[in-house]
Parts: structure tokens; sequence; C-alpha cells
């Protein structure tokens, strides 16, 4: 593998993109290929093996063109699949993980809030995340549902999003919470929104720039880092309809945005390729390793 190659993130929809914008501004020199598998989003309500389909046929097309690494933008894809695609693929495969750790290290209050999926909240992974780190603190979980629809559909500061905000944070207001963990990577998106509903003494973690450096560390250690010589580009992909997406993405990216077709191969709902299929037949994996390993 070439370090020229290009460096793949993918993610149930545009949440993604806030992992990528961290990406971009920390490795400028690396090509980027995103795929918003917006045909099937939100995966936040979808069945784990339904999941495992999609981040291996996503994982399979970037392989195709030439993705060096991959980088799992999704707390939901990641709680679902990262051990399968690691045991399956020899790339640096990068999850993402809520920044629980860091959270109740900086509580003042000893409360702390996540802000997540339900099928991030429902996953080993988490549950695991929380036996590891929740002990330190008082931590309470708010699945959200619905407010990932809302930054796919480009509504960052509209009444719906403002209500269901409201709902979601007034319990863990109300217990105290002082640090807020996004758990999903939709969520950034509404950050200006939700500290506008907080008030500036919470502080609110985005686990973003932890997914960009264990990328840098990744690639430096397999030699596979971009010269520094070239000059960073990106492609964008989506499964989902090509007008809506990419007018969401460019208000998301704040620039226009040249949004490509997902080959037919990998857009199917049915695309399941056999490793992933005996992976599950071959039970849990441990979930002991780290989603950002």
């Amino acid at each position: 593998m070439s370090s020229d190659h290009p460096v793949g993130v993918f993610d149930s929809g545009v949440g993604g993109l806030s992992v990528f914008q961290r990406i971009r501004a920390d490795l400028p020199h690396e090509l980027l290929l995103y795929v918003a598998d917006s045909g099937h989003a939100p995966y936040g309500n979808k069945s784990a093996e339904f999941i495992v389909q999609r981040s291996f046929a996503i994982t399979e097309f970037l392989l195709d063109q030439g993705a060096k690494a991959v980088v799992a933008a999704c707390n939901t894809a990641t709680a679902a699949a990262i051990a399968r695609l690691r045991a399956h693929f020899d790339i640096p495969i990068i999850g993402i993980e809520p920044a629980v750790k860091p959270a109740v290290a900086m509580t003042r209050s000893g409360v702390v809030g996540i802000l997540a999926t339900g099928n991030t909240v429902r996953s080993d992974k988490f549950a695991h995340l929380l036996d590891q780190h929740g002990h330190r603190a008082r931590v309470l979980v708010q699945p959200c549902p619905g407010l990932a629809d809302c930054v796919e559909q480009g509504d960052l500061s509209g009444s719906h999003p403002r209500a269901l905000l409201g709902r979601y944070l007034a319990p863990l207001l109300s217990a105290g919470v002082d640090t807020l963990v996004l758990g999903c990577t939709h969520y950034p998106f509404l950050m200006p929104l939700i500290q506008a509903l907080t008030g500036p003494e919470v502080a609110i973690l985005d686990p973003s720039p932890a997914v960009a450096r264990q990328l840098r560390h990744r690639l430096a250690v397999g030699g596979l880092l971009a010269d520094h010589g070239v000059v960073g580009n990106e492609r964008y992909f989506t499964s989902g309809a090509l007008e809506p997406t990419a007018s969401v993405m460019a208000r998301l990216l704040a620039e226009p945005v040249n949004l490509e077709a997902l080959p037919e191969r990998f857009r199917s709902a049915e695309t399941f390729p056999a490793a992933s299929l005996s992976s599950l037949q071959n039970g849990p994996v441990a979930t002991s390793q780290s989603m950002l390993a």
C-alpha cells in the first residue's frame, strides 16, 4: 500500500462530515473519500445485522477505490461492525466512540450527560465503555430519536430540532450535568443550538479530534502519511438522492460539493459479503478493544 492512496470515511449519512472536516484540517495533504449512506439513513433504528451489511459494502467500495485506511465516522456503525471489519480487512480501520473518559475527568459537578442514538446506547461496545469509565462520575444517557434526521434534512436551528433538544436536555440539566458528550457524529452540527439551550457553563465534547489523531498515528506507524508536498483533495459519494444530499452537504461544509452516486452494487440493502455473514455466525466479538484503535 502506497502513501499516496486515499483515506476512506463513511457514515450513515451526512453527520460524519463533522469528523471528515477535522481530518481534512489536521491532515491537509491526504486524498479523502467520503461516503454518505443516505439511502439507508439513519442507522440508529436499524438492526445490527443491517448495519454490518452496509459497513462491509461501503468498506469494500472504498477498498476498490484504493483506500489505505478507513474511518467509520459513525458511532452506531462502530459499535455494530468495527470488530468484524478489523477482523476481515487488512488495513487500518478507525472507529469513533463517545468521549466518556475525558468527560468524567473534566466534570466539576460529577454529573455527565451523553446524547446518542438508540442503537449506540443499546450496544455492547457502549456498555463496556460505561463499565470502564462511568464509575468515576454519574453518567446519564439520553437517546435522541429524530435528532440525526434533522441534520440529514439540513435543519440545524428550526423549531423541530429546538423542540427535540429541549426535551432531551431538560432531564440532564435538571440533574446537574455540566459536561455533555455528543455520541453521534450528526450532533456537532447542532452545537450552536445545543450550547444556546444549555448555556455556556456546560462543556460540550466532540470526539472528532481524537479520531483524527488516531488516524494520523496509524498512518504514521504504517509509513502511510501523504507526502507534505501533496495537495489534498476530496471526493464525495452517496447511496441516496444526489441533489438533496449534495445541497445539505454543501450547507454543512460551507462550500460546493461535487457528489457522485455510489455504484449500484454497493447501494443495495441486500449487499452482504460472505465474510461478514460468517463473522456473525461465529458469535459476538470481545468488546475490550477500544473502538478508536
